[in-house]
């Protein structure tokens, strides 16, 4: 069974967990292949965490889009990262290159436990969370 840590019961959509033969059996644990040359985390097939916001766990969030890399900055938020991303932009008049960088808040799945500030990252876009609330 999960961790119950929130206030709503948490649980996977399209598991049945009253099943009466769910005692003779191990528990069920729902998890897909995301692609794009990821391989599912070990954590995301034997864990017991709920999270609707992970690509692995969820059926509501797929990964279709930019994939970007970063340096994680902060991890302070639950269950968010802050990343930087840094980019050189071109200045025509001075024939030159000037360095430019965006902070980028990405959501942390706990499959991936032991990220710290100072870690690289791949990170990849999925439609606007708010569409799925």
């Amino acid at each position: 069974m999960a961790e119950q840590t929130e206030r709503a019961f948490l649980k996977q959509v399209g598991i049945f967990q009253n099943s009466k033969v769910a005692a003779k059996k191990k528990d069920k644990r729902w998890y897909k292949d995301v692609g794009l040359g990821f391989k599912t985390p070990k954590e995301a097939i034997e864990g017991t965490y709920i999270d609707k916001k992970c690509p692995f766990t969820s059926s509501t969030v797929s990964i279709r889009g930019r994939i970007l890399t970063g340096v994680v900055l902060s991890t302070k938020m639950k269950r968010t990262i802050t990343i930087r991303r840094e980019y050189l932009h071109y200045i025509q008049k001075y024939n030159r290159y000037e360095k430019r960088h965006k902070n980028l808040a990405a959501h942390l799945s706990p499959a991936f436990i032991g990220v710290q500030p100072g870690d690289v990252v791949t990170v990849g876009q999925c439609r606007f969370v708010g569409l799925y609330s």
